[in-house]
C-alpha cells in the first residue's frame, strides 16, 4: 500500500506505470484506472495504487546518489526514479522480462522513458578494433532463431532483429560505445533498445534505454543527461589500467552482440550460448513503452 509519507511524484510514477501495464495485459492489473476519458477521482487513483503490486516496490527518487555493482555511481536527476538490484529484478518480471540478480532500473522524472544498468566483469577491453555495422546486424539476424527457441522454451514472446536505429559508433574520448537496435514483437511491432556501453578499468557498464520510435531522438538526449551523473569509482575507471589487469576476451564489437555471447560460440560452449542469446541484447522487451507516448496526456488531463 502506498505509504502516507512517500513522494508524490512516485505516485504518479506508479499510477503511470500501472496504466501501461493494464494495456499491454501483461499483469492482472486493474484496466478501469484509466479507462474514462474524463478525469479519473481521487478515490478512483487512490484504489488504483493499492492495488498495484509496484507500490511494494522501493522507487529512490531523485537527486541522489546511488551504487551501481559497487563499481560505479550515478547521480539521478531530480524525480528521476531508481531501484536497487532486488526491486529491479520484481519490475522486470512485471514487464515480462527475466530478472537478472544484478540489473538496477532507472525511470524518466516525466515517465516517457525506463533503462537498465549492468555491469559485466569481463576485464579491460581493448578499444582498437574497427566496428563493421553491417556484419554485426546480419550476425544480430542470425541469432534470432536460437535466441527465440530458448525465449519460446521459457514462456517468453519472440523477438525479431528489425534493424539499426543507430548503427554502431564508438567515441575514444568518452570511452563510450553507443547504438539503437530496432526490435520487432510477433505482433509486428517495432519498438528500440538504445545501447550505450560505458568502458571500465575491469569491465564494461550496459546502459539501455528502452523508447519507442516516435520520441527516440527526445528521449536518447534526456538519457545522456542523465548519463551525466555516471562515473566509474575511483580505481575503476578506464583510464587507471594497469600491467597485468584482467584483459576481456573480445573487443568493441563483440559488446553490441552480447560479449559473453560471442565468447559462447567461439568456445563452442553452446548450452551457454542458447541461454545468453535469450539473455542479453534482446532481453529489454518494450512491454511499458509502447504506450509511454500517452503519458504526457495523461498527466495533463489529470492536473486538469
Amino acid at each position: 500500500m502506498q505509504q502516507p509519507n512517500k513522494p508524490l511524484k512516485l505516485k504518479k510514477l506508479v499510477q503511470a506505470i500501472s496504466f501501461a501495464f493494464s494495456l499491454t495485459s501483461i499483469t492482472a492489473l486493474p484496466t478501469s484506472v484509466f479507462a474514462s476519458e474524463s478525469a479519473p477521482t481521487e478515490a478512483t487513483q487512490a484504489n488504483g495504487t493499492q492495488n498495484n503490486p509496484l507500490t511494494k516496490l522501493d522507487w529512490h527518487m531523485g537527486p541522489t546518489a546511488e551504487n551501481i555493482a559497487n563499481v560505479a555511481q550515478l547521480k539521478t536527476s531530480k524525480g528521476e526514479g531508481f531501484l536497487d538490484t532486488k526491486n529491479s529484478d520484481q519490475f522486470l518480471e512485471l514487464t515480462n522480462n527475466l530478472p537478472s540478480g544484478s540489473t538496477n532500473i532507472l525511470v524518466a522524472d516525466n515517465d516517457s522513458w525506463w533503462a537498465t544498468f549492468d555491469f559485466e566483469p569481463s576485464g579491460y577491453i581493448k578499444d582498437d578494433e574497427k566496428i563493421d555495422a553491417n556484419a554485426l546486424l546480419k550476425e544480430l539476424k542470425d541469432s534470432d532463431e536460437a535466441s527465440n527457441d530458448e525465449r519460446t522454451r521459457l514462456g517468453m514472446s519472440k523477438l525479431y532483429t528489425a534493424g539499426w536505429a543507430i548503427p554502431p559508433h564508438y567515441d575514444p574520448t568518452t570511452k563510450q560505445l553507443e547504438w539503437a537496435l530496432k526490435v520487432r514483437s510477433e505482433d509486428q511491432h517495432e519498438n528500440i533498445n538504445y545501447t550505450v556501453r560505458l568502458l571500465g578499468r575491469t569491465g564494461v557498464m550496459s546502459a539501455t534505454l528502452v523508447s519507442n520510435e516516435e520520441n527516440l531522438n527526445k528521449n536518447i538526449q534526456a538519457f545522456k543527461h542523465s548519463l551525466e551523473g555516471f562515473n566509474f569509482n575511483s580505481g575503476q575507471r578506464y583510464s587507471e589500467y594497469k600491467n597485468g589487469d584482467k584483459v576481456a576476451e573480445y573487443g568493441l564489437a563483440a559488446l553490441v552482440t552480447g560479449g559473453a555471447v560471442a565468447v559462447a560460440a567461439k568456445k563452442g560452449l553452446f548450452a551457454t550460448l542458447l541461454i545468453l542469446l535469450a539473455k542479453a541484447w534482446k532481453l529489454v522487451i518494450v512491454a511499458v513503452i509502447a504506450v509511454f507516448g500517452g503519458f504526457t496526456s495523461i498527466f495533463k488531463r489529470k492536473k486538469d
